[in-house]
């Protein structure tokens, strides 16, 4: 094309149009079509933001509303509580709770509180020190067909509990440990093995390779290496795996309930002792259940930061 021809062609096309103005097609005379839209009003931004901000509160406080629920259901007298429909504005009163700690019915909860806090603590620091060891076999140092062992942990979960229960105590029998806490540890750890293991393999597969290397070639050893590097790194996954086995070890309740009776008995067992054959207390369950629940609320708020943190580490980037 020569130089003239490119003249005319800039000539007969025009000047750029400016944006958001309407400009006709010279080819065929269509009707005017919009460059761009109009800018977005600030306006339009600030209501969605609160409208989203009213939607989170709703979600949210229908999550909370059955924990608040069994709150004021606790304050109530066993009369008021198990009304029909329920009475909101009955008087408040905390002969519940006194009757959780033995104020009227005359047991006592703190060895069965007890129990449950070191079956549980025991055992997720046992999960934690042998998950860590055996994570590191399978994300950093990885030994042969190591995915088939990461799938037949993950098939240990398949199996149901009730199935392994008659097993467990014959053999609990034979041994003698029937109604202690070995053995509520040594179920608790097998019980969290696998689920800690899947975790702690997806955080240690963030650690890169090349610190550790770099330590190697320092002269730092295998133990050294643990403790002052890789720990560190992973330290929001270790408190989301000890959080979650702590609640899966606190709230257990099947094998609790049948291999114990009374010395090694936990606290969910003893929640149990409220539903008689005189009926259901509502009011002192739900007071119970608020107390018992309290250790898991307070491990889940003392370690929300480094919760948030270890479940966003072995997301997919």
């Amino acid at each position: 094309m020569s130089t003239s021809d490119m003249s005319a062609s800039t000539a007969s096309t025009g000047p750029a149009d400016p944006v958001g103005q309407a400009t006709t097609d010279p080819a065929d005379g269509s009707p005017p079509r919009q460059k761009a839209s109009a800018p977005r009003r600030a306006g339009q931004g600030r209501t969605g933001k609160v409208l989203l901000g009213l939607l989170a509160w709703l979600v949210g406080l229908l999550f909370v509303s059955p924990l608040l629920w069994m709150l004021l259901t606790s304050l109530h007298a066993e009369t008021d509580a198990s009304t029909n429909p329920p009475s909101f504005f009955a008087p408040l009163t905390l002969d519940s709770y006194s009757n959780f700690f033995g104020g009227g019915s005359g047991a006592n909860p703190w060895p069965a509180l007890i129990n449950s806090a070191v079956a549980a603590i025991v055992s997720t620091l046992i999960v934690l020190v042998l998950s860590t060891m055996a994570a590191y076999s399978l994300a950093i140092r990885r030994i042969k067909r190591w995915s088939d062992v990461l799938f037949f942990l993950l098939s240990t979960k398949m199996l149901p509990m009730v199935a392994g229960l008659l097993p467990i105590y014959l053999v609990a029998q034979a041994f003698g440990i029937l109604d202690t806490w070995l053995l509520l540890i040594i179920i608790y750890s097998a019980m969290n093995m696998p689920i800690a293991v899947w975790m702690m393999r997806s955080f240690l597969a963030e650690v890169p390779v090349e610190v550790l290397e770099a330590a190697e070639l320092d002269g730092a050893r295998l133990p050294r290496v643990f403790m002052q590097i890789l720990l560190p790194l992973t330290a929001p996954g270790l408190a989301a795996t000890a959080l979650i086995c702590f609640i899966f070890s606190w709230n257990e309740l099947l094998f609790a309930n049948v291999l114990t009776s009374t010395a090694a008995s936990t606290a969910p067992v003893f929640l149990t002792s409220f539903v008689t054959s005189q009926g259901l207390f509502l009011s002192q369950v739900c007071a119970a259940s608020l107390i018992i629940s309290v250790p898991v609320l307070v491990a889940g708020i003392a370690a929300q930061d480094k919760l948030v943190q270890g479940l966003s580490m072995g997301a997919v980037k």
